[in-house]
């Protein structure tokens, strides 16, 4: 029955996966076979998560890559390419969160602009890249892909102080469910991943409110924050076969928050 799950001779691209969410996507990919690149914008972070996941016996490359920089993204990916031989997923996980969460009437659109370079264009130029190399294969008789991006629950509930991150994320879903329908006549999947409140770097500094954790915590169905481990097994069935009929779709994993 695990043979379902075996993604060897598989190559898969973690983007912000030298830490939080993207790490325990890209432990669970190597652990089911996949080789796999992580990239990060911190070149030590990125080596240290290499060297920890390559101590499990797995094939691991880390790029240094900024998804703001189109120029980065298309040097991390060349480079991906040249090492791996193929592409087969691209986890597009890395992102911005607001600054600043104060009230819409007084936010500097600055922000706006910030946060959908990163959480949309960036995504988008990585996918597209990913794309064109999937399609390309698909033509020459290996149709196969997966295209992932972790957008947020922020994006389907009511975000306030918070619109300009839900938007962006809002705006990746659209944009996902997009290429789903384009993509799909290749053998290429396209879903996005909505996490609630996980323990990560990103979130430390609420989870560490007590009165923030106090407010949050009965709303959380499972009675417990999520951690990066929670991701793991949602990208080892997406990075498979078995995910082949599943595409365009938001995957909430919150432990029931966004429902209670």
């Amino acid at each position: 029955m695990t043979q379902i799950f075996d993604l060897s001779g598989r190559v898969a691209i973690v983007t912000g996966g030298n830490g939080g969410i993207g790490l325990g996507m890209a432990e669970a990919l190597v652990g089911a076979g996949c080789a796999v690149s992580i990239w990060g914008r911190n070149r030590e972070k990125t080596e240290a998560a290499v060297s920890r996941l390559k101590a499990t016996g797995g094939q691991v490359e880390g790029r240094t890559c900024d998804v703001t920089d189109p120029a980065s993204i298309e040097a991390a990916f060349a480079a991906t390419l040249a090492a791996l031989g193929r592409v087969d997923g691209f986890f597009a996980n890395a992102g911005v969160t607001g600054e600043s969460k104060g009230p819409f009437v007084d936010r500097d659109f600055g922000e706006w602009q910030r946060l959908m370079t990163a959480n949309v264009e960036g995504v988008a130029r990585g996918f597209q890249l990913a794309a064109r190399h999937m399609v390309a294969r698909a033509k020459a008789g290996d149709p196969f892909g997966r295209l992932v991006a972790t957008s947020s629950v922020a994006s389907i509930e009511g975000a306030a102080y918070n619109e300009h991150y839900g938007a962006s994320k809002g705006a990746l879903n659209a944009f996902v469910r997009a290429i789903a329908v384009e993509l799909a006549r290749h053998g290429i999947t396209a879903n996005t991943i909505l996490p609630g409140w996980i323990e990560t770097d990103m979130t430390a500094r609420a989870l560490a409110d007590e009165k923030f954790v106090k407010a949050v915590s009965p709303r959380i169905p499972v009675r417990r924050f999520g951690t990066p481990a929670d991701f793991g097994g949602m990208a080892v069935f997406l990075m498979s076969r078995s995910s082949s009929y599943m595409t365009g779709q938001t995957l909430v994993i919150d432990g029931g928050y966004s429902i209670f």
